[in-house]
């Protein structure tokens, strides 16, 4: 396939279109956080019952990631990305006049399907035509991520509070409008159909499905089927000729160090935007208009440092830009902990601090990894990637919803913490601190920058 820089009309443009669709498709995620409970009173459901428009949402999402970013390497951008927006905005549509409940989960799958589509070409893009920037657009693309992950729950519920949930998804298929936009700055490129592991794919799909089932919702049997899924995976991995994931993938060091770390990382960001929202309303009893104005300043920060860290990658090398923000992340962590329970002015500067690492961890892990990989392993490779992003997310989730549910201290275990309600929130934000410490090790001493990139 061609793929310089050279040969896209509009790089500028391109870009844009990148950073427009991916916004979209990161705020049709937080948006409908908002819209659950609405949902729910509109059709009469169980708290189980409504859940499945996310969880389903992130099932489908998480193996569409890495089915696209296997297909990225064989097809061109262009096509995937036709296919994913025009899939995408049907079930868009179809949502907005979902008549019921089954109407409107049978949206969220389809939306998934075309989604998905979007990070696993939004971080193939920068690797494939900036080759000289590449480190500058993934922090572009990182902190675009960011900001539209803090600023989605305040849009969802402006909207969802002026009109109703429905114009949600109205809003989101309006993502339809970048096509042309993408299409004219996209190269020609030439399509290679290859024969997928099909048996392989379809393993995958189940163990994901399966340990999101057991995360998500403590489905105990599921973490039994996951297993069992897993195991059939690696041995389709070995035996078939040519598998969905390469298994040469997770013999190559400084590539599985450096997801290990990743998955840490953004674990504990995932885990800390999760539960935020939780503490602001349960230590402080703000509004969810509130909750958002709060955590405002702190995706704004993720979004302006995202091109500055983009820029520190290609300067100084995305080794180190990763090992800074990962410490960074640490005490960012350590001071959100000493924290909880002063003012919400002064909790919303603290909140700045691990916040703005998202970008910085994302730009300088994907950039690590496009230096390890192979050229026509790229996309599996930042396949698996994004789907460890996305288990990452569910997994930290659930365990942090559990822990706030059996866990109820009255003393922090941080020395600086505060006492009372906000104990336990202190407690989970010092774990997180200790997570990263730890990842920080693994990297520092298992991650060999001399292993690059083969060809």
């Amino acid at each position: 396939m061609t793929r310089d820089k050279e040969h896209i009309s509009n790089p500028k443009a391109l870009l844009f279109s990148l950073c427009f669709v991916l916004m979209f498709s990161v705020m049709n995620g937080t948006m409908f956080n908002i819209a659950i409970p609405d949902i729910a009173e509109a059709f009469q459901l169980l708290p189980s019952e409504v859940s499945w428009v996310m969880t389903g949402y992130i099932m489908v999402y998480a193996i569409g990631a890495l089915v696209y970013g296997k297909l990225t390497d064989t097809i061109a951008l262009k096509t995937l990305i036709t296919f994913g927006l025009i899939v995408f905005t049907i079930g868009s549509l179809i949502g907005f006049i979902a008549p019921n409940y089954l109407f409107v989960l049978v949206a969220r799958v389809i939306q998934a399907i075309g989604g998905s589509m979007i990070p696993a070409i939004a971080f193939i893009a920068p690797i494939r035509y900036f080759p000289n920037e590449r480190g500058k657009v993934l922090g572009i693309i990182s902190s675009v991520m960011a900001f539209a992950s803090g600023i989605g729950p305040i849009i969802g519920g402006t909207i969802a509070g002026l009109l109703s949930w429905q114009f949600l998804f109205l809003s989101s298929a309006l993502i339809i409008i970048t096509l042309p936009f993408l299409r004219k700055n996209l190269p020609d490129e030439k399509t290679e159909f290859v024969k997928l592991d099909y048996l392989g794919a379809s393993l995958v799909a189940g163990f994901i499905v399966t340990i999101l089932m057991a995360i998500t919702l403590g489905q105990v049997i599921s973490f039994g089927f996951s297993l069992v899924f897993l195991i059939l995976v690696f041995i389709r991995m070995n035996k078939a000729a040519n598998p969905f994931i390469p298994p040469h993938l997770f013999r190559n060091q400084p590539y599985l160090v450096t997801l290990i770390v990743s998955f840490i990382g953004v674990a504990c960001l995932f885990g800390l935007m999760f539960s935020v929202p939780i503490m602001l309303r349960e230590v402080y009893q703000l509004s969810t208009l509130q909750i958002g104005i709060t955590m405002f300043p702190g995706a704004m920060s993720a979004a302006l440092i995202g091109r500055k860290g983009g820029q520190l990658v290609d300067q100084k090398g995305s080794r180190e830009v990763f090992l800074f923000s990962l410490l960074l992340l640490l005490v960012g962590f350590f001071i959100v902990s000493s924290t909880v329970g002063v003012p919400p002015l002064y909790l919303a500067l603290c909140l700045i601090f691990p916040m703005m690492c998202f970008p910085l961890v994302q730009a300088s892990g994907a950039d690590l990894l496009a230096n390890i990989l192979k050229d026509r392993e790229t996309g599996v490779g930042m396949g698996v990637f994004n789907l460890l992003n996305f288990v990452s997310g569910a997994m930290s989730g659930a365990i942090v919803g559990k822990t706030l549910d059996l866990y109820k201290p009255n003393l922090p275990i941080n020395p600086l913490g505060l006492e009372g309600t906000g104990s336990i929130f202190s407690n989970v934000y010092l774990t997180f601190s200790l997570l990263i410490m730890i990842g920080f090790v693994i990297f520092k001493y298992f991650h060999k920058e001399e292993q690059r990139k083969a060809g």
